[in-house]
């Protein structure tokens, strides 16, 4: 059987996870079997270089959102439709299946000339950083989609971050033998160092090609919920995430090995920080964004330095296998994944918010 289905091309995290999703899906049998695929892409591309490397796995013809169209016009079109997931892994099909996307030789050489032009030292690792702004709302002019990008922008507001809060991180990781490489495009303000190895590649000689390999070749990827840090994910890289509302959400949003630490909300009534357990019970029909938080009158509280510093710390500890955790540490994270409503099934996989964080804030679990 014949069936058509649409990329969701236009969102970076959508076009990076939620077709690594729907290929992983199909490697473990979730699809009907003796298909032949055929895609197409939506009504813009957000990375050239994701393009290209999705047609070496995918049958994305030119004509393809030609022929979906006719389907769509025949009788019983409908079951020759593939409806392809979205950007959240609720089943943990990913971290159990291969990943799908390579470079060519050609372009391993290409991207080594990248990291020496960027001055990365030859064979030394690296981490990326990012936090979330409002460059792409600001920059109508350098971005032809960004109307559609950002319509809803202000309803997302409360994921932005400064980038200048990770550069206590950022030094630490360059003690520790790391150059460190700011993410991003169209970003608000450069970041703001004197030190050579923090490096920040989004307002320096960024590129489609780049953000890949850069994010596929991280010793781990730390920065906040944005499409960016999809791209470790799928190349099975380890993630930080912060800055990250504490919803249900997160069960399903993070990757297996991968750190978290939340915002805090400081309810402006009551003058303090509301539990967890409080934010979560305040929307039983899902999680709406910045308009909830105002309904609920909370401001959000972004991460600090500090915390920033101690989540990269113990990403690079646990990565390395020196990281100790602690009985304490294990009852803390058993409350979290309680909260989260985590499956009883592979435990293994379930993400850990930053240990130090945890310590540091308990009664936010009450």
């Amino acid at each position: 059987m014949i069936r058509f289905g649409q990329l969701n091309s236009l969102p970076f995290g959508m076009f990076a996870q939620a077709t690594e999703q729907y290929l992983c899906e199909r490697d473990a049998g979730l699809h009907p079997k003796r298909t032949f695929d055929i895609m197409h892409y939506g009504i813009r591309i957000s990375n050239l270089q994701l393009k290209i490397m999705w047609e070496r796995t995918l049958h994305i013809p030119p004509m393809g959102a030609l022929l979906a169209h006719a389907n769509s016009l025949l009788p019983g079109g409908e079951q020759h439709v593939i409806h392809l997931p979205n950007d959240e892994d609720r089943e943990g099909i990913i971290p159990r299946s291969s990943k799908h996307l390579f470079f060519t030789a050609k372009e391993e050489r290409l991207g080594n000339t990248g990291l020496r032009d960027l001055g990365v030292t030859e064979g030394t690792p690296f981490v990326c950083i990012h936090a979330r702004d409002t460059g792409y709302k600001e920059s109508d002019k350098g971005n032809p989609w960004s109307s559609l990008l950002n319509q809803d922008e202000d309803n997302h507001g409360y994921r932005n971050a400064s980038i200048h809060n990770y550069l206590l991180a950022a030094e630490e990781m360059v003690r520790r033998g790391y150059f460190v490489i700011r993410m991003g495009a169209m970003v608000k303000e450069p970041l703001q160092t004197t030190n050579p190895m923090i490096i920040d590649y989004a307002t320096k000689g960024r590129s489609d090609f780049m953000d890949i390999y850069l994010g596929a070749h991280c010793r781990f990827f730390h920065g906040g919920t944005s499409g960016i840090n999809t791209i470790p994910r799928i190349f099975r890289r380890h993630v930080v995430t912060a800055n990250i509302a504490f919803t249900s959400e997160i069960a399903y949003a993070m990757y297996p090995g991968s750190l978290f630490i939340p915002q805090k909300m400081w309810h402006r009534t009551t003058h303090r920080y509301l539990t967890f357990r409080e934010f979560i019970e305040t929307c039983p029909e899902g999680f709406s964004g910045a308009t909830h938080f105002e309904d609920i009158g909370v401001e959000v509280i972004e991460n600090t330095p500090e915390e920033l510093l101690e989540v990269a710390v113990e990403m690079d500890e646990r990565i390395a296998g020196t990281w100790e955790t602690t009985d304490e540490d294990e009852k803390l994270q058993q409350r979290v994944w309680s909260l989260l409503e985590m499956p009883q099934q592979d435990r293994a996989f379930w993400p850990r918010m930053g240990a130090k964080f945890l310590s540091r804030n308990p009664e936010l679990l009450d």
